[in-house]
C-alpha cells in the first residue's frame, strides 16, 4: 500500500470500527479490520448491508479490551455508580447532544445512538422513530384502543396486555429492528371532556380506574409481577406515563395544548387530575414521565419544579427520566411567551427536574444557556445520571443483549397465537351492549337465512384500530366476522365515509330489504377525533342519523346498530325508535374486533362490558371544554363533570352495559358496620362549624390506616342461560352531600366469570383511608364522620364513621 491507501485504510478502519462496535462482537470486528484488503474492496458494502444489521446495538462488549475496564460497564457496582462514572468521562458538547429524544452516538466509549421515542399505546407501534418495522418483523399484536379495553375493568387483563407488549418490544429490539426500548405509554389522564380528541386513548373518566389500568399496564411492560414487588432494577421495557398533568384538551375552538392554560383547583388536582399518576409512579414503578404541553395555573408542566421534583420525585419517590412532550420545551418561549429567551426555557425546564427534550431545543440552546451562566452544568449531569440509569436497567450497558435476562424473547413472541387470543379477548371483554329490546341478540345461528351489513366503518380495517396503532398482524373486520356466520350476506357502505358526505341511501334501503337481518355499523373514526383535533358536538353526523333511522325503517325486523367511536356519542333517537332492537358500543376493538363483534351478536359470546364514561346529550355542548372545574356550581348553572359530580341528563351513565344474563347481587351482613376514629386522634379532631368533623389522612398514622381496613363481601349470581364475565362496580356515597363532595366514587371492581346459574362471594378490602376519604378546599384527603353508604347495582349497605 501506498501512503495516501494506508491514510484511507486507517480511516475506513477507524469507520467501521465505531460503527460495527455497536453491532457486532469486538472479536469478530477485529478479525475484519485485520483484513486490509478486505476492508478497502468491501467497506461500502458492509456499511450498505450493516445498516439493517439484526444485531441490537449495545454497549460494554466484554471481549473489547477498550471498554470493559470502564467502571460504567462493570454490572456488579450499582447502577448510580455506573451512570456518575459515564457522565463523568464526557465532554460539555457530549453530555448536551444526550439530551434530546434522538441521542447520537459517542464513539470513543463504544456507546451506540439511542433513540428514546417509541410507542406502545395498544400495541408495538411504528408511530415513533424508535421502532422499524422494515425487517423480518413486519407486524405486532393489534389491542384494542385503551378506551374498548378498560371497559371490561379487569385490572389483570390489562395487564397481561401490558406482557404481551412488553415481551413484543423486547423482541423487536432483540431482533435488531429498534433503536430504543422506551416506550410513551399509557395515557392516564382522566378523560374530563368528551369533546377529547384524544379520550379514546385513555382508560376513561375515574381516577381510580385510570390508575389502576396505569399500575396494571406498567407492571406488564417493564416486566413486574401482577402484584408488584417482583421488578427489581432489570428492565423487559420502559414505560411512561403520560401526560404529566391536567392535560385534556388539543384544539378546540382555537384554543390548543400550545397555549392552553389550565386553571384547576387545589381540589380537582388531588382527588382527580393527579392519583393516576401517583399510582403509576407508587405502585406500577414506571420508569418514565412525560411532562405535558399545557401550562396549569400559568406554569408550563414541564417547567413546573414543585410538579416535577418536589411532588413525582419528592413525594411521591419516583425513579426515572422525565421527558418534554414533543416540542415542549420550544413552546415555553415561542408560543406561551413563559420564557423571555430560548436559554432561559432550557434552564427552566432542566431546573425544574425534566431530563430529555423530544425536540432540538435543548441541543440548540444548553451550551450558550451554560455560557451565559443561566444554567449550572451539574443540572445537565442530574439528567444525565438519570437517563444513563435507565439505559442501563434496560440492560444495555451489560454486553451483548442476546445473552442477557431477556436476550431469548424472539421474533416468533410477536404476532404469536397467545397473544392474538388475547386481543380478542380483550375486544370481546370491552364490547358494551346499550340496548336489546325484546332479547334481540343473540341471533339465531340456524334461523338467520341472511343478513344485510351496513355503514361506513363495516368494512374498514383501519378504524378498527383507533390511533397511535402499529401494522396488525392480522384485520377481521365487522363484514368479514359477521360473513363467517351467515353465508348470505349482502353489504353496502351506505357512505363513502363515516360523515356521510356522499350519502348512498336507496342503495342501503334496497340491501336492507332483501335480508332477515341488518346491522348497521356506524360511529365515528380518526377524521373525527383524534389528537389535534377535539369535537365540537356530540351528536353523530346528520347524514349518518338520517341514514341509520331510513335502513332501520325499511328492514324486515329489528336492526342491531353497532357504534365504532372512541369517545361518547348522543344516540339518544336510537334508543326510543323501536326500529332499533338492540345497539352496541365496539370502542375501536383492535385487529380481531370484527370476530369479537360477530361472537356476540350470534351468541358464543356474552357481553359484559361497561361504559368507562358518562354519555352526554349533545346540550353538554355548552359547557367551554376550556373550564377545568370537576365540581358543579349550580349559581352560574355550571354543571360539573363525570359521574362523581355531573347530575344531568344522561344518554347512558358511567359504568351501563347490559348482558344476555341478568344479575343479581346482595352484601353478605358484616359485623362491622361502625369505623372508630376517635380514640387514638383526638388531638388532630378538627372541629368545624357545619358542625362536621374531620380527620385529615395525612395525619394519621399508617398503622391505623392498616388496622381499620376492613372486608366487604358481595354475593352475586347469573340468573341466566348463559355463561357471562361480569364487573362488579362497588361504589360509596356520603348521606351528606354538597361542599364539593362526589355524588358517589367507585372504591373498587373486580371481573368474575359465572357459569349459566353459579352464585359466588367476592371479597373487596375497604380502606376507610383511602376509600371513605375525599379532597377538601385546600387539597388534602381528610375523612369526614357520619354515614357512608356502600353502594353495587340496587344494593347498598351503611357504614358510620364515628370520630
Amino acid at each position: 500500500m501506498n501512503e495516501d491507501q494506508t491514510e484511507t485504510s486507517s480511516q475506513l478502519s477507524l469507520t467501521l470500527k465505531n460503527y460495527f462496535h455497536f453491532h457486532l462482537p469486538y472479536s469478530l470486528v477485529t478479525m475484519i479490520l485485520q483484513n486490509h484488503s478486505f476492508v478497502s474492496l468491501f467497506s461500502f458494502n458492509l456499511l450498505f448491508i450493516l445498516v439493517g444489521s439484526t444485531q441490537p446495538p449495545f454497549s460494554c462488549d466484554s471481549s473489547d479490551p477498550s471498554t470493559k475496564n470502564y467502571p460504567f460497564c462493570q454490572t456488579t457496582l450499582p447502577i448510580s455508580r455506573r451512570a456518575r462514572d459515564l457522565v463523568s468521562r464526557l465532554t460539555l458538547d457530549e453530555k448536551i447532544s444526550q439530551l434530546v429524544n434522538s441521542a447520537p452516538a459517542i464513539p470513543h466509549l463504544g456507546i451506540p445512538a439511542y433513540e428514546w421515542w417509541s410507542e406502545a399505546l395498544h400495541g408495538v407501534s411504528g408511530v415513533g422513530p424508535g421502532i422499524k418495522f422494515d425487517g423480518t418483523i413486519k407486524a405486532a399484536t393489534g389491542f384494542p384502543q385503551v378506551i374498548l379495553t378498560a371497559a371490561s375493568f379487569d385490572a389483570y387483563q390489562w395487564y397481561r396486555i401490558g406482557q404481551a407488549v412488553g415481551i413484543e418490544a423486547r423482541a423487536i429490539y432483540n431482533a435488531g429492528q429498534a433503536t430504543g426500548i422506551t416506550f410513551w405509554a399509557p395515557n392516564i389522564n382522566v378523560y374530563r371532556d368528551p369533546r377529547w380528541g384524544r379520550g379514546q386513548e385513555t382508560p376513561g373518566e375515574d381516577p381510580l380506574v385510570t390508575g389502576k389500568y396505569a399500575v396494571s399496564y406498567v407492571r406488564g411492560i417493564q416486566g413486574d409481577s401482577f402484584e408488584g414487588g417482583k421488578l427489581g432494577e432489570h428492565l423487559r421495557a420502559s414505560a411512561c406515563c403520560k401526560h404529566f398533568t391536567a392535560y385534556d384538551l388539543d384544539n378546540w375552538k382555537g384554543v390548543n395544548r400550545f397555549v392552553f392554560n389550565a386553571k384547576v383547583t387545589l381540589q380537582d388536582l388531588a382527588d382527580t387530575y393527579q392519583p393516576p399518576f401517583q399510582s403509576c409512579i407508587q405502585q406500577g414503578k414506571a420508569s418514565g414521565i412525560m411532562c405535558a404541553y399545557n401550562r396549569v395555573n400559568g406554569v408550563p408542566n414541564c417547567a413546573d419544579y414543585n410538579l416535577l421534583s418536589k411532588t413525582a420525585r419528592g413525594q411521591w419517590g419516583f425513579n426515572g427520566y422525565i421527558t418534554s412532550d414533543c416540542d415542549a420545551v420550544s413552546i415555553i418561549h415561542e408560543e406561551q411567551g413563559y420564557a423571555k429567551q430560548p436559554e432561559d426555557a432550557v434552564a427552566d425546564v432542566l431546573k425544574a427536574g425534566m431530563d430529555v427534550n423530544c425536540g432540538t431545543y435543548l441541543k440548540n440552546y444548553t451550551k450558550s444557556a451554560v455560557k451565559k451562566r443561566k444554567l449550572p452544568i451539574s443540572e445537565i449531569d442530574r439528567a444525565l445520571h438519570n437517563l444513563f440509569s435507565v439505559r442501563m436497567r434496560l440492560g444495555l450497558f451489560n454486553g451483548n443483549p442476546v445473552k442477557q435476562p431477556f436476550g431469548d424473547i424472539g421474533s416468533n413472541q410477536v404476532c404469536s397465537q397467545e397473544h392474538q387470543n388475547l386481543a380478542l379477548e380483550a375486544a370481546r371483554n370491552g364490547i358494551v351492549l346499550l340496548k336489546n329490546t325484546d332479547k334481540l341478540l343473540p341471533l339465531s345461528k340456524t334461523k338467520s337465512a341472511s343478513l344485510a351489513v351496513i355503514g361506513p366503518n363495516a368494512n374498514s380495517a383501519e378504524t378498527l384500530l383507533g390511533n397511535y396503532a402499529g401494522p396488525p398482524c392480522k384485520s377481521v373486520t365487522p363484514l368479514q366476522g359477521l360473513q363467517s356466520y351467515v353465508k348470505d350476506t349482502r353489504y353496502h357502505p351506505g357512505c363513502s365515509a363515516v360523515n356521510c358526505s356522499s350519502v348512498l341511501t336507496a342503495q342501503a334501503v334496497k340491501t336492507a330489504k332483501e335480508a332477515d337481518h341488518v346491522v348497521l355499523v356506524m360511529g365515528l373514526d380518526q377524521t373525527q377525533e383524534k389528537e389535534e383535533h377535539d369535537r365540537v358536538d356530540l351528536v353523530l353526523p346528520p347524514k349518518q342519523q338520517n341514514l341509520i333511522s331510513r335502513v332501520a325503517r325499511a328492514a324486515k325486523n329489528p336492526v342491531i346498530l353497532v357504534i365504532l367511536s372512541g369517545g361518547p356519542v348522543d344516540i339518544t333517537f336510537t334508543k326510543y325508535d323501536k326500529h332499533i332492537g338492540s345497539i352496541l358500543w365496539a370502542g375501536y376493538p383492535g385487529e380481531a374486533g370484527g370476530l369479537a363483534l360477530a361472537e356476540i351478536i350470534f351468541g358464543d359470546h356474552n357481553p359484559g362490558g361497561r361504559l368507562p364514561v358518562t354519555w352526554y346529550p349533545q346540550s353538554y355542548t355548552k359547557v367551554p371544554m376550556t373550564d377545568m372545574r370537576m365540581r358543579p356550581e349550580p349559581s352560574s348553572g355550571y354543571p360539573g363533570r363525570t359521574y362523581r359530580f355531573y347530575q344531568g341528563p344522561k344518554v347512558f351513565e358511567f359504568g351501563y352495559g347490559l348482558s344476555y344474563s341478568n344479575y343479581s347481587y346482595e352484601f353478605l351482613p358484616v359485623t362491622q358496620k361502625k369505623v372508630y376514629l376517635n380514640n387514638q386522634l383526638i388531638s388532630q379532631r378538627v372541629e368545624t362549624s357545619n358542625p362536621l368533623r374531620y380527620i385529615p389522612v395525612s395525619e394519621m398514622e399508617r398503622e391505623l390506616c392498616e388496622k381499620s381496613k376492613y372486608p366487604v363481601t358481595v354475593g352475586v349470581q347469573n340468573h341466566g342461560m348463559m355463561a357471562g364475565k361480569h364487573p362488579l362496580l362497588l361504589f360509596v356515597r356520603q348521606a351528606k352531600t354538597g361542599n364539593g363532595r362526589p355524588v358517589k366514587q367507585l372504591v373498587a371492581f373486580q371481573s368474575v366469570n359465572l357459569n349459566a346459574g353459579e352464585r359466588a362471594d367476592i371479597e373487596f378490602e375497604l380502606s376507610p383511608c383511602e376509600h371513605l376519604s375525599r379532597a377538601n378546599e385546600d387539597g388534602l384527603m381528610v375523612i369526614e364522620e357520619g354515614s357512608h353508604f356502600l353502594s353495587i347495582g340496587d344494593k347498598e349497605s351503611e357504614i358510620q364513621v364515628i370520630i
